[in-house]
């Protein structure tokens, strides 16, 4: 118990210089994180739903920003926060690739963190500016994303004999009666004639749909694993 009195009133008793160095590092990390909450709360996660990728961006966002601020004396500046971008550039989950959006939002989200730890004592304006341009060209981006959304799916087809080019119309008309979506244009891929089966992938219009993370895949993970 005295120990942690002599502590604290050591603590009180800090230089001025000190007391200042402190409070304009909390203005910068709550700075931080309000834009980044807001990044992530209200334009993120609006449209995705998706509470793992919202908890990760924002623990992770603390955790670059005290990490460069309380290393910005060391002469590792910029290397480290390279090095840090080249991580994330690598990053895979064991079950599944992050998606390109989750993977976009995580590198503006490390940029914003570096970007407030590293700003110069004397640049609160400029720095101020470079949030607020990072908050409008997002909700900017989003705001026309969901305007004429055009979204795709890989479809594993089974009617292998409506692929052909003469066809076409047939296919689409067939396809968008057991999918109950807007086909716009299709793509024919890989075709397996052992399995009868090609993949194809469609193009359809959608106004509410939610952000689909798994629009992409035609098999479960395990399966993919199984097949290698």
């Amino acid at each position: 118990m005295e120990n942690f009195t002599e502590e604290l009133s050591g603590l009180i008793e800090l230089p001025i210089n000190n007391w200042v160095s402190i409070i304009y590092m909390l203005l910068k990390f709550l700075l931080n994180f309000c834009v980044v909450y807001i990044l992530t709360r209200y334009l993120y996660y609006t449209k995705s739903k998706r509470r793992d990728y919202f908890f990760s961006f924002i623990l992770i966002s603390v955790s670059i920003f005290f990490l460069i601020y309380l290393l910005g004396n060391i002469k590792i500046k910029i290397g480290f926060a390279l090095g840090l971008f080249a991580i994330f550039g690598i990053i895979r989950y064991r079950t599944e690739s992050i998606p390109i959006r989750e993977m976009t939002y995580l590198f503006a989200i490390t940029s914003i963190s570096v970007i407030n730890a590293l700003a110069e004592n004397n640049n609160c304006i400029e720095l101020l500016i470079t949030n607020i341009i990072f908050l409008l060209i997002t909700w900017g981006l989003e705001k026309q994303r969901n305007k004429n959304n055009v979204l795709f799916k890989l479809i594993k087809y089974d009617k292998i004999q409506l692929i052909v080019p003469e066809k076409r119309e047939e296919l689409i008309k067939d396809l968008t009666e057991r999918t109950g979506l807007k086909i716009k244009k299709i793509e024919i891929g890989h075709i397996d004639f052992l399995k009868d089966s090609a993949i194809i992938k469609i193009y359809y219009q959608s106004e509410n749909e939610e952000f689909n993370t798994i629009n992409t895949l035609t098999k479960f993970p395990n399966e993919e694993e199984t097949n290698l």
